[in-house]
């Protein structure tokens, strides 16, 4: 390439770079650079002067040809840029309502019955049906709590709530989840209202579950403990026949202690849930193998009330990650 032409080129690249990256800062004041001549110009850039000479007359509309691109180009893609910045810098509660609130925009309509589910990420969705009834965007929607905290939210915000003995056709449950495999299997139960929320949700004709993508693994079981709710009745032997059973081998039962709403030992006494039983939490160390027999036998087991392992039930997946919210649908 001839000097010349090769000095053209590299002042468009530096005039078009210049202009994108001073359209992507916000508040931007160019600095009055200092009075050079045409040769000193040139030389702080590294060009032969003669050659710059030859290329100034050019400049003025290379710049022009910059703020063009900038103008057609440079906004769209700062703005795709910022937003993914903005993502990535959001926070896991963030996300979560990001997923919560979606989940209640694409599924609830007015003049159905809803489940709520109980968790972080479920507060969200009872706090979006909340001000979307305030607001008059739905109506005549009658909601089944899954726990006592779900119900306390719902009172607050004015949700229209019954039980699944009046209302046991449901149009649509929420909820999160602890863990989401590729095939949407789930492990719930961290908050320990595993029971209630799966005697809901399998009475709904779609289960919307809402997560944020710290959630999805590769295979249930060593990312987060597997609940199971026992009666307080032998619990310890519950616990040792729980451990024998095939599907579940490797396991550790540890009985949650202190608080219910959380796997984190916090207390000296057992968990209470809100049907006044004890959670087990199952710890793996590999991936469980068949988590349909695993719940099968668990289901089977004298002393369980129910697990956590909920398969076979998501209608589709919302997840908020930092590339924004996406769905997953059941396949």
């Amino acid at each position: 390439m001839a000097p010349a032409t090769q000095s053209k080129a590299v002042l468009i690249v530096l005039a078009l770079g210049a202009a994108v990256w001073v359209s992507s800062t916000e508040g931007f004041v160019a600095p009055r650079p200092p009075a050079v001549t045409q040769a000193g110009r040139a030389s702080s850039l590294g060009v032969d002067p003669s050659i710059s000479a030859e290329a100034a007359p050019a400049l003025q509309s290379i710049l022009a040809l910059g703020a063009g691109f900038t103008a057609a180009f440079g906004g769209a893609l700062v703005g795709r840029i910022r937003q993914r910045t903005s993502m990535m810098a959001l926070s896991q509660d963030e996300l979560k309502k990001q997923a919560g609130y979606k989940a209640v925009d694409d599924y609830v309509r007015s003049g159905t019955v809803i489940g709520l589910g109980t968790g972080s990420t479920a507060a969200f969705a009872v706090e979006r049906v909340g001000q979307k009834l305030k607001s008059g965007e739905l109506t005549d929607i009658i909601a089944i709590p899954t726990s006592i905290r779900t119900q306390e939210q719902s009172e607050a915000l004015g949700i229209p709530l019954a039980t699944l003995d009046t209302h046991s056709d449901l149009d649509v449950a929420i909820d999160g989840a602890d863990e989401v495999d590729p095939g949407l299997n789930l492990v719930k139960g961290g908050g320990g209202a595993l029971f209630r929320e799966k005697i809901v949700e399998m009475c709904a004709k779609k289960f919307i579950v809402i997560v944020d993508e710290s959630k999805l693994c590769d295979g249930l079981g060593p990312g987060f403990p597997v609940p199971v709710e026992i009666v307080p009745f032998c619990h310890e032997h519950t616990m040792r026949v729980i451990a024998k059973l095939p599907a579940l081998e490797g396991c550790e039962p540890v009985l949650r202690l202190g608080d219910v709403a959380n796997n984190k030992p916090d207390g000296d006494k057992p968990a209470i849930t809100d049907n006044g039983n004890y959670i087990v939490d199952l710890k793996f160390t590999t991936p469980i193998k068949d988590p349909v027999a695993a719940g099968e036998q668990l289901k089977a087991t004298v002393g369980v009330v129910d697990h956590g392992l909920f398969t076979g039930m998501t209608t589709a997946c919302i997840v908020a990650g930092k590339d924004g919210v996406y769905v997953k649908e059941a396949k």
